[in-house]
């Protein structure tokens, strides 16, 4: 197994804390996340792990393989339009960091490994 790499390892901070920003706006949780936004983050978690472009992914708004289920890519789009602004004030390394990677071009997959 590969280790994580630091921008997947980034990029999880990153969507965490953009559910945390959105969920305490929209659900008025103090602490911690809904059900709701709690299962969408794992599932979005799960799936930056398994990413096939590993650490030189773009981001998924600009990925050329969709690998959210559809209803899953609206509420990352509902969550991400409320707080993708926001993180410019509360976290703004994150969100330039996050700014800096949409502008990569998307790679070649990465080989699977044991697949030749």
């Amino acid at each position: 197994m590969l280790s994580e790499s630091r921008r997947i390892r980034r990029e999880k901070k990153t969507i965490g804390t953009m559910a945390a920003m959105y969920c305490r706006a929209r659900h008025g949780r103090r602490e911690g996340l809904c059900a709701e936004c709690a299962e969408f983050l794992s599932y979005a978690l799960e799936r930056l792990g398994k990413c096939p472009f590993g650490a030189a992914k773009p981001t998924c708004a600009k990925c050329p393989i969709h690998c959210y289920k559809p209803e899953r890519r609206e509420q990352a789009a509902r969550v991400m339009r409320y707080a993708g602004p926001r993180m410019l004030r509360r976290h703004p390394i994150l969100a330039l960091l996050h700014l800096l990677d949409g502008r990569r071009r998307t790679p070649p997959r990465r080989s699977e490994p044991g697949s030749a």
